[in-house]
């Protein structure tokens, strides 16, 4: 039986077209994109002629601004990326088999589950695995999935994005993820006795935008609970900047429980926790690698590290009588 893949192949297509489609996708323009891949911009141009031959139909097409590609070559161009990733991490795999235990590992995540699961492994992983290094990028899960599909991590900690781009990827849920109010220590609401939700709009919130997920799920709580939106004058992903907001004013920020605790513990913690739980909990967050994509052994490693066990039946034994 004949597929189109062979189809493809039969006619010509090779790994130097694919080259060439992945990098217009990620440049927008033809001299860029041959400069990626260290070709001449004839040769470059020649190649995406070969590719609409092959195909019997356009590509791309010219812009004010440079290249867009045609929905069809949009569709080849991101089998393109996926083949390269490919090829890329089979290059890292044979390395890595060739050198025995060792590899590197580029792991994206969002600040709480990058406190609860990734620094424990890491952890784990400098005495278990100490010929593996790892790189971590600490990110919405909107951006970590951007990075992910782009071949720049081998798998994300995070949640999947609203949006097309959901379907490239595989999910596997990790944990939930409650969120606890914090302040400045000595904040005044830390000092009033029976503290209600009220009391938390007499001052001002600091917290990602509405479009995040932490943002809709806080502003979504507050519905139900027939509160107001919060004052919040400002809103920010960075979590440095809340920190650093937070220690210098009478801001409150909701925030993961697992970046909570280790900010506020101790009696000498410059932060800590109200003393108010608002029942807010953000959705599952989880494993997310490329649609059908397998990790290196150095990344399968990590990430089986940062799995929680799967839980098995219970054995059960049968008592003679």
């Amino acid at each position: 039986m004949t597929t189109i893949s062979d189809n493809l192949q039969q006619r010509g297509l090779k790994l130097s077209h694919l080259r060439m489609l992945a990098a217009l996708a990620e440049t927008g323009q033809i001299g860029a994109a041959a400069d990626r891949i260290g070709i001449a911009q004839p040769a470059a141009s020649r190649l995406l002629a070969e590719v609409e031959r092959i195909i019997n139909g356009p590509v791309h097409e010219r812009t004010g601004r440079g290249i867009r590609l045609t929905p069809v070559g949009e569709a080849l161009a991101r089998r393109a990326q996926r083949v390269q990733m490919e090829l890329r991490d089979a290059a890292r795999e044979l390395a890595e088999v060739a050198g025995g235990a060792s590899g590197h590992v580029r792991i994206g995540a969002v600040t709480g589950p990058a406190l609860e699961r990734v620094l424990p492994m890491l952890r784990a992983a400098r005495m278990s695995h100490p010929g593996v290094t790892v790189e971590v990028t600490v990110s919405p899960s909107d951006l970590l999935c951007e990075q992910l599909l782009a071949g720049r991590l081998d798998f994300a900690i995070a949640r999947l994005p609203d949006n097309p781009d959901r379907a490239l990827m595989d999910f596997r849920a990790i944990a939930g993820e409650p969120v606890q109010l914090m302040t400045r220590r000595g904040h005044p609401l830390q000092f009033k006795p029976d503290l209600a939700a009220q009391d938390l709009l007499a001052f001002d919130w600091v917290m990602p935008g509405p479009d995040s997920i932490l943002g809709r799920t806080v502003l979504a709580r507050l519905r139900a609970l027939g509160l107001p939106q919060p004052p919040q004058r400002l809103s920010t992903s960075s979590f440095l900047l809340t920190l650093a907001l937070l220690q210098q004013s009478n801001a409150i920020a909701p925030l993961a429980s697992a970046v909570a605790d280790t900010f506020a513990k101790g009696t000498d913690a410059p932060y800590q926790m109200l003393k108010l739980d608002l029942g807010i909990e953000v959705e599952p967050y989880g494993l997310i690698t490329g649609r059908g994509m397998s990790l290196t052994p150095a990344a399968q490693r990590m990430a089986d590290m940062i799995l929680p066990p799967i839980p098995t039946e219970p054995l059960l034994l049968t008592q003679k009588v």
